[in-house]
């Protein structure tokens, strides 16, 4: 017999914290936080517009799409509003570029933003509310990641997709002013829809996933409001999402400190377009690169010592297209050593097809080094001339203890997004974002990012 874990009430307390919870009440530095995230995602979702992953769901999904309500961002294209929120979430992760909770490896905006940004071009939403939704949105996927992580990560659900559907769902349910029954509804219908494996990262898959979890819980909400029914405890009910989808529950985590202390607060950004257990041996590498200034050919050897998560998330030795090599720590330590940089440009097809970067892959090595924490990593590169070069990353730029700042993250988000919407574009778009709490409508925000 199968052991489950219970915590009676905790779907309804979520819910009723959803819909009870007061702007006001939210401290100034949250606001603030959750503007730069929206920031940051909406750079993310326009610079990742003209991938052909896009490309090949709208072709696909085009022909069926209902009535223009909500924009395709970064392109000069309207749909209805669960195919923009499917879109839009999806571009929005393809550069895998935007922001992780560290605490679970949780991409919060994505969801959330991709659900209510197509619902706000749909009905009235303003900049206030539309904030506020954002926040409660990551708060819950947030802290019912908090729940079930590690275990569930570990054995191979993509804890994006499968807590992130729980946010989309709060963050539209509390837009469309849903009661307690039907907010606890809603869990349940985005807990039945709740997805994402592990194995297809490195495909368009992957972003796929935060498109999903997007579209499903703006449709969880919308499915409560007009009456449909589901489970009034998914969360930690026995054959619940919390106890069917992992090995670990402690639902405190949920519910603990709720209007108190925020998720949001530990949010972390991306400096480069990979995944983030990668970003420490791109900070070495190029910190190597720039203090000695050696040449690619010059390089005998590399090694890396990295955190065993590192190689079971990146471990691909030969990736092939640039969804693959956003997963691989070796192309990303040798696309760093051999170009210097690591930019969206580092991760084309083209580049991981590069013979100067494949010759210099070959001679990367990685190895697990019990100790070394997932922002860390020790990195010995020795040289043809004897040389050997060491550095120690401690914290990799990006992480909590090493953050960007919001001037970083403005910076990053022209550079994604100028060849699209130009350098007045995204002043404008930037701008925008940034005075949300003015905004008499949201629809702004999603009217600034198309061209």
């Amino acid at each position: 017999m199968v052991e489950t874990n219970s915590a009676e009430g905790v779907t309804r307390t979520l819910a009723s914290y959803v819909l009870e919870a007061k702007f006001e009440a939210i401290p100034a530095d949250i606001k603030a936080k959750a503007i730069t995230a929206m920031v940051n995602w909406i750079g993310c979702a326009v610079g990742g517009s003209g991938h052909e992953t896009l490309d090949v769901a709208w072709a696909a999904l085009g022909p069926f799409a209902g009535a223009p309500q909500a924009s395709i961002l970064g392109r000069d294209i309207k749909t209805d509003i669960l195919t923009a929120a499917f879109l839009n979430g999806t571009t929005s992760h393809v550069d895998d570029f935007d922001d992780t909770h560290l605490k679970t490896a949780i991409h919060p905006s994505g969801p959330v933003l991709g659900a209510i940004l197509a619902l706000a071009e749909h009905r009235l939403v303003t900049g206030p509310d539309f904030l506020h939704a954002m926040i409660l949105g990551i708060e819950t996927e947030c802290r019912i990641g908090n729940a079930i992580h590690p275990e569930h990560y570990d054995v191979g659900w993509h804890i994006t997709g499968t807590a992130g559907v729980f946010g989309s769902a709060a963050a539209v349910g509390r837009l469309l002013g849903l009661s307690v029954q039907e907010m606890c509804f809603a869990f349940g219908i985005a807990a039945t829809q709740a997805s994402g494996l592990r194995d297809v990262f490195g495909t368009m898959c992957k972003p796929f996933h935060v498109g999903h979890a997007a579209k499903n819980g703006l449709s969880a909400a919308l499915l409560a409001k007009s009456g449909f029914t589901s489970s009034e405890g998914i969360i930690e009910a026995p054959r619940g999402f919390a106890n069917v989808l992992s090995t670990k529950q402690d639902f405190a985590k949920i519910t603990e400190g709720l209007g108190d202390s925020f998720e949001l607060a530990t949010n972390s950004y991306k400096p480069f377009p990979c995944g983030v257990v990668i970003h420490p041996v791109l900070d070495g590498c190029l910190q190597l690169k720039n203090v000695h200034d050696f040449k690619s050919e010059e390089i005998k050897s590399v090694e890396l010592k990295v955190h065993r998560l590192v190689l079971e998330l990146t471990g691909n030795k030969e990736p092939t297209t640039d969804l693959e090599a956003r997963f691989s720590i070796f192309h990303s330590a040798a696309v760093a050593l051999e170009r210097g940089r690591a930019g969206i440009a580092e991760y084309t097809n083209e580049t991981v097809n590069d013979p100067d970067v494949v010759a210099l892959r070959s001679r990367v090595r990685a190895s697990i080094e019990p100790g070394i924490e997932q922002d860390q990593i020790d990195i010995t590169i020795t040289l043809e001339d004897g040389r050997v070069l060491n550095t120690f990353i401690e914290h990799a730029i990006g992480s909590k203890d090493n953050p960007m700042s919001d001037s970083d993250i403005d910076t990053k988000t022209k550079v994604q997004c100028a060849p699209i919407l130009g350098d007045a574009g995204v002043e404008h778009m930037i701008a925008t974002c940034r005075d949300t709490l003015n905004l008499a409508s949201a629809a702004a925000i999603a009217e600034s990012a198309t061209p």
